[in-house]
């Protein structure tokens, strides 16, 4: 009978032994099942606001030489690449309708002087003169207007651009010469509409030109147009550079960086960032006791190896690094490994 009761106990004692390792065995292979994650604890930073904005350099001022109507071409004093001053003579047109409108004018003095002398002695009417003298007075504005078109001369000090004539052609719709003002120069740029109580005229900004590398120049805000484009949601400010050595020209690409202050944000390294599949969405997996939240973020400038976030994480949080592939809203997770977030603020484009 002992021995049998030895058995029975020892069963019991072997099952119970069973029933616990199997318990813990099944208790470890859940434990194993949970995502392994890596997380960075993330914090607020004075973040430079730097922007970059593409543009092409402009002239500063244009302008088209025309005739004001139709004539001959009888010279033109400069060619294209010519540098000219304001003032200086470019083209002569030919001369003839003016001769042929101070012999009318002649005529029309006869004519109005006569008139007077006949309402002196008692003939002719007032309103024939009156009549008289004003077609004179249009026909001497007339002349005076083609002797300022038959010579043509420059508005502004530039460079001679376009050349649409020969000598002997007669002038057309299109401009005779275009004169670029190229001292100083400016690049125009579309900034968008969040930005616009932050530009002020007068502001300094850093230009760099793709021809000169990494050189910088310095440029001035010139000009904010007073409207925002309701289709694109941005608005156009105008920047001047110094050119007094002709280096900067028209038509170069222009990098034009605009410096806002700083304002302070989360900063998250970018092995946080999840972009969400099928859209631009991007998220960030949040841990906090033992799970983790997804939260959607709004991106701001990438800075090294880190984003600065503009909203979407609060300051002082735990974001998961490593292993999102098999996370989801919710999902209890296991931590791998925490290690602080490096400090890295190169600003980049």
């Amino acid at each position: 009978m002992k021995s049998i009761n030895a058995i029975i106990g020892m069963a019991c004692a072997s099952a119970m032994l069973f029933a616990c390792s199997g318990k813990q065995q099944e208790n470890q292979e859940q434990k194993e099942e949970l995502p392994l994650v890596s997380i960075e604890k993330v914090m607020e930073e004075d973040v430079p606001q730097i922007v970059s904005y593409t543009a092409t350099v402009e002239p500063f001022k244009t302008n088209n030489i025309s005739a004001s109507s139709s004539n001959r071409i009888k010279s033109i004093l400069v060619d294209v690449g010519s540098t000219v001053r304001a003032g200086q003579t470019l083209v002569i047109l030919d001369a003839v309708n003016i001769d042929q409108q101070e012999i009318r004018i002649a005529n029309m003095k006869r004519e109005y002087d006569r008139a007077v002398e006949l309402l002196n002695i008692g003939g002719g009417t007032q309103q024939q003169v009156d009549q008289l003298k004003t077609e004179y007075d249009a026909a001497v504005r007339a002349l005076k207007n083609m002797k300022e078109n038959t010579t043509l001369v420059s508005p502004v000090a530039g460079v001679v651009t376009v050349r649409n004539y020969d000598p002997g052609d007669m002038t057309g719709q299109l401009p005779i010469l275009t004169i670029e003002q190229q001292q100083p120069v400016k690049v125009m740029i579309n900034i968008t509409e969040q930005d616009f109580a932050k530009v002020k005229k007068g502001m300094k900004v850093k230009v760099k030109l793709d021809v000169y590398g990494d050189e910088e120049f310095m440029g001035t805000v010139y000009l904010i147009h007073p409207t925002i484009d309701a289709s694109t949601r941005t608005f156009t400010v105008e920047v001047t550079l110094p050119n007094s050595d002709n280096r900067i020209r028209t038509g170069m690409f222009a990098r034009v960086e605009f410096n806002y202050g700083t304002q302070r944000h989360v900063v998250v390294p970018d092995r946080a960032v999840v972009k969400q599949s099928g859209s631009g969405n991007k998220y960030v997996y949040v841990y906090k006791d033992g799970k983790v939240s997804y939260n959607q973020v709004q991106i701001g400038q990438r800075l090294g190896t880190r984003y600065e976030l503009l909203s979407g994480v609060d300051n002082n949080s735990d974001v998961v690094v490593t292993g999102q592939t098999r996370l989801a809203d919710g999902v209890q997770v296991e931590i791998q490994q925490s290690q602080s977030a490096p400090r890295d603020t190169t600003a980049t484009k």
